[in-house]
């Protein structure tokens, strides 16, 4: 994340979550900035953020007229697009925390906005910056297991064990009227399929509160996407599963592949060879480079003024199929995405 000799990146954040807090964390040992901290209410910063490199606002058109070169929105999905846009009209570029919204509506006034003013736009599904993911990719690209048929995707993980420094039941997450709920929360899962196998054409979606957590929004999903490439993936997606599970098995004419979080490994089986291969990584995976490396590619996309992979104007799908899956549940159909 080089900017320039002695020159400091000058950044709005708007939102100062565990997200906001984690971002700010990885660029200041990375680069030199100044931060223009949005925020509304909440607790005072802690000292770590405190100093004569970030000023506090609760003000927006202040925080854009002190000239930010990029914001990192990373407010809840119920009112990120509220701040999106006027940082859009600014003509700053956006680094979008997801989900971008509990509902499409704006979203096209944004990426209208984008386009207009020549912005990078960068959603920021971290997923695409894990090495076995990364890896799978390459091996479905490569064809090492023929035509892809069928899939299984499963995350599981204990709501209150994500942040236990905090109280749960005020996350987003936990939280309808911030946008919350176990599909838009784990939408990562809905962003690599399409990654890997581009878009969605029929949805069906369940979904429900099976747990006894303190929340108003589903924690569990099951859900079928099928593919305008004739694939069908199978999502299975909880807020209570202890321990917690993250894993997906892609079954194609010539084998299988798998990857598995919690091992931190991807395994490739070739029907010829009739046998596993297991790709290793790192057992302590550190979880945090995947933020960074996201991070260091936005800013070299606002360096080259290049569209990045994963830009609003043109990937705006996993947020239909999530809401797809939503609507499914809700009318107990399938629903055809456009």
């Amino acid at each position: 994340m080089k900017h320039g000799e002695g020159t400091p990146l000058r950044i709005l954040v708007a939102g100062f979550g565990s997200i906001g807090k984690r971002h700010v964390r990885n660029l200041r040992s990375h680069t030199p900035i100044e931060v223009i901290a949005y925020r509304v209410g909440g607790e005072p910063l802690p000292p770590e953020f405190q100093g004569d490199w970030i000023t506090e606002t609760s003000d927006l058109d202040e925080a854009l007229a002190l000239g930010p070169t990029a914001a990192l929105v990373c407010s809840p999905p119920s009112h990120l697009l509220s701040v999106a846009l006027p940082i859009a009209r600014a003509g700053c570029h956006l680094f979008i925390e997801k989900p971008l919204s509990h509902t499409l509506e704006g979203v096209q006034e944004l990426v209208s906005l984008v386009k207009e003013k020549n912005l990078v736009s960068l959603m920021g599904y971290n997923l695409r910056y894990q090495p076995g993911l990364q890896l799978v990719k390459s091996f479905l690209d490569k064809g090492r297991i023929g035509r892809v048929v069928s899939l299984r995707v499963q995350v599981g993980q204990y709501l209150p064990d994500w942040h236990p420094w905090e109280n749960y039941r005020i996350s987003y997450a936990s939280s309808m009227r911030l946008g919350g709920g176990v599909v838009l929360t784990q939408i990562h899962e809905i962003d690599y399929l399409y990654w890997f196998f581009g878009k969605v054409f029929e949805v069906y979606g369940l979904t429900g509160k099976l747990s006894d957590l303190e929340i108003d929004v589903e924690d569990y999903a099951v859900c079928l996407l099928k593919f305008k490439n004739k694939i069908i993936a199978e999502i299975h997606l909880d807020y209570f599963q202890k321990p917690s599970v993250r894993n997906c098995k892609i079954i194609g004419r010539k084998g299988q592949i798998r990857w598995n979080w919690e091992n931190n490994h991807v395994q490739i089986f070739k029907n010829k060879d009739k046998k596993w291969v297991t790709k290793n990584f790192e057992k302590k995976f550190d979880k945090n480079k995947m933020y960074v490396d996201e991070l260091e590619y936005f800013f070299n996309c606002v360096k080259r003024k290049k569209t990045p992979m994963n830009s609003i104007i043109d990937r705006l799908e996993p947020q239909k199929i999530a809401l797809a899956i939503k609507e499914s549940s809700k009318c107990g159909k399938k629903i055809r995405i456009k």
